[in-house]
């Protein structure tokens, strides 16, 4: 191998080091999913509406892999309550197949188990999810469309995060 190519091996590898370290580090803090999710392990809260209205929070989902990403939520007295876009999206299937993961909410992370909302049972849990961000619930495909998505909020898959 010349010098020049080894050279250019070096500064490749140094780049890919580099550029996975970014992603092991900083993700799930930028839109990027990540591995790690950080804060302090912390016992779940007697009341979960003391957390909520912190903003943005991250799931780490169960398995291999491990996989983290930001999530909007909203909280009732016995757990965090997500939803998502009926879209086949990596997270939830994630969280159907090995339900037990962590949530992180400010500074902190709780164990938690995840348990998929059906049917109409979702739809109180879609109001609480809806109220707290500001997403409207829409019972027909007509009028406006939520934050430029085309599945009305009620047709979301919701799931229910409770301590394990």
């Amino acid at each position: 191998m010349t010098s020049k190519n080894k050279n250019i091996s070096l500064a490749l590898l140094a780049i890919l080091i580099i550029a996975v370290t970014y992603y092991v580090f900083t993700a799930p803090y930028t839109r990027t999913a990540g591995v790690r999710i950080g804060g302090t392990l912390t016992p779940p809260p007697s009341d979960w509406n003391t957390v909520n209205g912190r903003g943005v929070g991250q799931i780490k989902t169960g398995g291999f892999p491990p996989f983290v990403v930001n999530m909007i939520y909203s909280t009732d007295e016995g757990g965090i309550i997500t939803a998502t876009r009926p879209d086949g999206g990596y997270w939830a299937k994630r969280a159907r197949i090995e339900p037990n993961g962590y949530i992180r909410v400010g500074d902190e992370t709780f164990a938690m188990k995840a348990t998929e909302i059906f049917g109409d049972a979702r739809i109180p849990y879609l109001e609480s999810y809806g109220a707290n961000n500001n997403m409207p619930m829409r019972y027909d495909f007509d009028g406006e469309i939520i934050r430029g998505q085309n599945e009305p909020l009620h047709t979301w898959e919701v799931f229910y995060w409770t301590p394990r």
